[in-house]
Formats: structure tokens, sequence, C-alpha cells
């Protein structure tokens, strides 16, 4: 920025009798203080010197062409009369100027707008007497807003010429702009060698912004439009039109009216058969299921055909991960949790072979469904009826170690036995006693009968002999590994271990009859809700949509490079 010079201002008073070059040198010392900022192409005209100059440049001597000192000098005088004549006509337009009352920022407006019109003011009043000589308002919020305009743009007004010809010779004349001559670096004002350098600044930057926009367009053309036109034409013209097939089923379980407790709960929402569905789910989605398909329906053969195109064909010496990777692309199947619905969309080149490729895939859920549920009725079968088989055959062992017990001591109830041994020797105690006492009362007499006594005595020593043998007898019962003792208690036993192979017996039989219920209860069958039907119209390949999808990813692609790479380079430039 830079500050205009100020200088005093100096009013001389003008003396009839001085004329030439001195008053003409006071005459331009009493110029405005603040002289006004002129274009290049007045700069010029200002510059060039005037035709009385250049006759005095001229060196000294007789000249026809050029006028004589005293006429010049009378032309100099007769046109400071007349600016006097008009700087006094101009001072009452400026006594009412100032009556008005403008304020400072109003004065220095007008000063502005004037230098803008290289008007050569004398003071800030002058300047708007001048403006409103013109017709310019240097009120007006328009003539506010052309002070911004470029200098290079701005209007010069032509100065006043004088008719008669000596002031023509001696006053600088108006130069237009096409024939002025540019100034030259060193006869610049600072003003405009600044204009000049903020010029220069901005056609460098409209030229830096053109090449970077340039550069962006052909990163964005070669990075996003160029694929994204691939993309779209091979949509639109290369791809193969795909045929879908849609079906839907779903995987059922047998009505239980017995189940109970938390599987009870379960057992009529589709979360009962949430299980069978993912194990269906996921071998249509196997390996296994794309050979049976290939082998019964010839998957890779329809597939391998030379009209589909490049990208969806499959080579006719591909490999079973080749092909399974087709077959993911053109089978999909999904699982439905909330409605246990088992969705299918199965894709071919021709729509009669993708709705046989559906209903192969769907025969081949029947059979995986009937052959899970199956196994699993056979397995729960087979262990009841196997944990029956061992109880009853327990239970025959149990019986026969009873029956060779009781055939081992030729007893069938030991017991017994000591029981009726029992009871014989204490009848026969009882009649020893009897005996006993008959024996005391005839011996009691003072003449005995001798052969009721003897016989008594016999009969005492009859009864004692048997009430030892009983003792004996029942000694060895009770006595020895073979003894009625040891063999009632391990008859016992047998007979206790019967009874308990009998209520398990019991028991295995009635869980093979709630296997069975069970088994017959956990029955899944696998329904058909939606048949497959051959479509009239492709579904595919979806061109704009796909190619709108391919325009995003490339710009998401391209922006996420360029953002990495714009702050890489922020982060090494730090």
């Amino acid at each position: 920025m830079t500050t205009k010079p100020k200088a005093k201002r100096f009013r001389i008073r003008r003396s009839p009798s001085s004329f030439g070059e001195a008053e003409a040198r006071t005459s331009a010392t009493a110029r405005p203080v603040d002289p006004p900022r002129q274009s290049p192409a007045s700069f010029a005209a200002a510059t060039e010197p005037t035709g009385a100059e250049h006759q005095q440049a001229q060196p000294s001597g007789p000249s026809p062409a050029a006028p004589s000192r005293p006429a010049a000098n009378a032309a100099q005088t007769s046109g400071d009369q007349a600016a006097s004549a008009a700087a006094g006509a101009g001072s009452t337009d400026i006594e009412e100027i100032k009556r008005e009352g403008l304020t400072g920022r109003q004065l220095r407006l007008a000063r502005r707008v004037a230098q803008k019109h290289d008007l050569p003011a004398t003071s800030d009043y002058d300047a708007v007497r001048q403006l409103r000589q013109i017709g310019i308002d240097p009120f007006k919020r328009s003539n506010m807003l052309e002070l911004v305009v470029p200098q290079s743009k701005q209007a010069s007004v032509p100065a006043p010429t004088s008719p008669s010809g000596a002031d023509a010779q001696t006053l600088p004349q108006t130069v237009s702009r096409e024939k002025a001559a540019p100034p030259t670096p060193g006869h610049l004002s600072p003003a405009e060698r600044r204009n000049r350098e903020i010029q220069s600044i901005q056609r460098d930057i409209a030229r830096r912004r053109r090449r970077k926009m340039a550069l962006l367009g052909a990163r964005v053309g070669a990075f996003v439009m160029i694929p994204t036109f691939v993309v779209g034409f091979y949509y639109y013209n290369v791809a193969t039109p795909m045929y879908s097939s849609h079906s839907e089923f779903l995987v059922l379980k047998a009505d239980s009216t017995g189940a109970s407790g938390f599987g009870g709960l379960l057992s009529g929402t589709q979360f009962a058969t949430s299980q069978d569905s993912i194990a269906v789910q996921a071998y249509l989605q196997s390996k296994e299921a794309m050979r049976r398909l290939d082998e019964e329906a010839g998957f890779r053969a329809h597939f391998t055909q030379d009209w589909i195109d490049p990208i969806q064909r499959l080579e006719p010496g591909a490999t079973n991960d080749d092909a399974y990777t087709i077959y993911e692309r053109n089978v999909k199947i999904g699982y439905d949790p909330t409605e246990g619905v088992v969705r299918m969309e199965v894709s071919a080149a021709e729509p009669e072979v993708a709705a046989e490729f559906s209903s192969r895939l769907i025969s081949y859920a029947q059979e995986k469904v009937n052959h899970l549920s199956e196994q699993k009725r056979d397995d729960q079968v087979g262990d009841a009826e196997r944990a029956l088989e061992l109880a009853e055959q327990q239970r025959r062992d149990a019986q026969a170690e009873l029956v060779r017990l009781q055939q081992q001591g030729a007893v069938l109830d030991p017991e017994g036995v000591i029981a009726s041994l029992r009871s014989q020797i204490n009848t026969f105690e009882l009649q020893l006693q009897q005996k006993k006492l008959e024996l005391a009362a005839l011996q009691d007499n003072l003449r005995p009968n001798a052969a009721k006594v003897e016989g008594t005595a016999a009969d005492v020593k009859r009864l004692e002999t048997l009430i030892d043998n009983l003792n004996k007898r029942m000694t060895d019962a009770s006595q020895g590994e073979n003894s009625l003792a040891s063999l009632s208690v391990k008859i016992q036993m047998a007979q206790a271990d019967l009874a308990t192979r009998d209520m398990m017996l019991q028991s295995a039989l009635q869980q093979v009859e709630q296997t069975r219920m069970e088994a017959n209860r956990q029955v899944r069958y696998l329904t058909t809700a939606v048949e497959p039907v051959p479509s009239d119209s492709p579904s595919s390949p979806r061109k704009f949509e796909n190619t709108i999808l391919a325009f995003l990813i490339f710009s998401g692609i391209y922006l996420m490079c360029a953002l990495t790479a714009s702050i890489l380079r922020e982060q090494v430039s730090s």
C-alpha cells in the first residue's frame, strides 16, 4: 500500500507584468494537493511534450515555422486569464456546495470518483462541482460500486481544447488509447504497478486452475468414466440374458399332541424346524448337490455352450471348483427364520432349463429331509428296542439261576423244611416234658409200678433220641455251603433279582412304545409353497442399475485413493 504525497497549497497573486515561463511555473505549483490517478493513456498524454516546449527544446536559431516569443507569451496570458475567469465563475458554485454540509466521507468519495474520471480537481468541493457539471452524481450507489472496476477499463475524459491555434499548440492534446504508447515500467506509479502485479497473479491463478481442472478431468475420465463405459458396454451389448425361476418351500413337523416342556412350546412355531431348514439350505449350496445336478440334469453342459458370454461361460475342461463358482453365482438360496420359509432362485440361459434345475433341487431337498428324519427315528427306536432285548435277556438269566438253586438242594422250599423241623422239635420237646413229669410222679409213690416206670423211662429216652436227631438235622441244614440256610439265602437273592428284571422289562416295553410314538411325531415333511415356473423376461443383467452401480463403485475407489494420496502428501510436506 502506497501513501500519496501531500504538499502545502500555495496561492500566488498574479501581476499583470509577469509573463512567460515564471508565470506558467507559478500556475503549475497552484495545482491540487492530491494529483489524480492517471491511466497509462493519460500518463502518456501528460508526459508528451507540448508544441511550445518542443520548440523551446530546439536549438536557438532562426526558424520560419516557429512563432515568435511575444506571440507565445500573449497566447499563454490569454489562456491563464480564461482559466482564472472559469475559476471565478466556479467559486460561487463551490460556496453553494460548502453550504450543503457534506461530510468528510462524502468529500473523500467525490475525490475518488473525480480521480477515476481523470478530472483536474483542485479540492474536494471542486471535485463535486466538476462531477455535477458532467452529469455524474458522486454519491450514487452505482458510482460507488464502479470504483472497483479495473483501471484498464476506465474511460478517459477528454480535456477541453481552445479553438485558438495558439492554445492548441501550447496546451497538451488528448491522445486516444489506441494510439497512446504504454508507459515504461520506470514511469509507473506504485498503484499501477500493484494493479499490474495483481493482474499477473490472477492470470497465473486462472492458468493453474485450468491446468488442475484439466488434470482432474483426465484422471476422472481414466479411472471412472472409461471403466464405467466399458462395464456399460458389456451389460448392454455383450452380456447374455439370464432367466430366473423362483420357488419357496417349508420344512414342517408332524403334530405333537403329547409334547411337553420347552419343546412343546416351540412345536407349533418355525423354530421347531429351523435346524432342518438350515441343514437343507447348506446341502443345496454344497458341491454334492452341484455334482448330482450335473449328473442328472447336465449343469456343466448347459453353461459350456458357445453362445454364452465369456464371463458367464464355463470352459469345457474346467474343474469342479470352477463349476461350483458358476453354481454359487446362479443358485441362490436364503432361509427366513421369522417365517421359516426357504427361498430359492435358480438362473440359467434358458427359462425351461432354470425351471428344471429348480425342480431337481427341490426333489433333492425332499430326499434329504426324509433321510434326516428317518435316521433320527431309526436311531431312537433302535436304542429302545435294544434296551428291551437286554432287559428280557437279563430276566431270563435271573429266572434260570433261581431254578438252578432250587434244583441244587433237591428242595423246592428250604425255608419250609427248616420250619417243619423246628415245629417237630418243639412238639417232641413238649412230649418229653410230659413223660418226665409222669416218670417223676410214678417214682414219688412208695410202691411204684415197675412196669409203668420202665415204660415211661423208655419213652423219655426215645423222645430225647428223636430230639437229638432233629437237632442234628437242623445243624446240618444251617452249616456248610450246601446247608439249607445258605441255599435259602441264595434263592431269596435270585428271587429278588428276578423281580428287578421283571420291573426293568416292563419299563423297557413302555420306553419302546413311547419312542415309537415320539418318532412318529418327529417326522419332517417338505412342502413346496411356490412351484418353479419358467419366466418370460430375463432377470439379468440389469443394464442401467449395474452401470450406475459400477460408476458409484469406481467413483468411491477413486475418491478414497485421492483422499489417501492427499493426506499422505500433506503429512510428507509437513
